[in-house]
């Protein structure tokens, strides 16, 4: 049976305007629980940024995160798919471009996101990865 993006992505993501505080997304992403926010510019998608990519892009270079905007730490040429796409091209594009997350886009719009680890939990739930992915955050 054929599978589609949208049948495992995680809807309704949460996204932040290019202007936002480095600590303001720290914070959505600690109260949120969540690896990744989407930057948008209205409803177009600008970017994606990770926790990683804030520490690596923003607080390691010294800046007041304060000050420092997300519009800097986000990855700006982001890959996306469609929701009605194959599950499989989402695979390929992660694999292709060594991404764990994918943000999913309808007519320009984000609607969802799709992770490594959703991919892990509906492909091989039994596997390390699947087990990590749906345990409880260690905070």
């Amino acid at each position: 049976m054929t599978q589609y993006v949208r049948d495992i992505m995680t809807g309704d993501p949460v996204t932040v305007a290019p202007q936002t505080s480095v600590t303001a997304v720290a914070r959505i992403m600690r109260d949120q629980d969540l690896g990744a926010v989407l930057v948008t510019d209205g409803d177009d998608l600008r970017g994606l940024v990770t926790d990683r990519d804030l520490v690596i892009r923003s607080l390691a270079d010294g800046g007041d995160p304060e000050r420092t905007t997300v519009a800097g730490a986000c990855s700006g040429d982001v890959v996306t798919v469609g929701p009605d796409e194959e599950l499989d091209r989402a695979v390929r594009l992660m694999r292709e471009h060594a991404v764990r997350r994918v943000p999913v886009v309808d007519a320009g719009h984000p609607v969802g996101i799709v992770a490594l680890g959703d991919l892990a939990m509906e492909r091989d739930p039994e596997s390390a990865l699947g087990d990590i992915s749906v345990a409880r955050p260690n905070t």
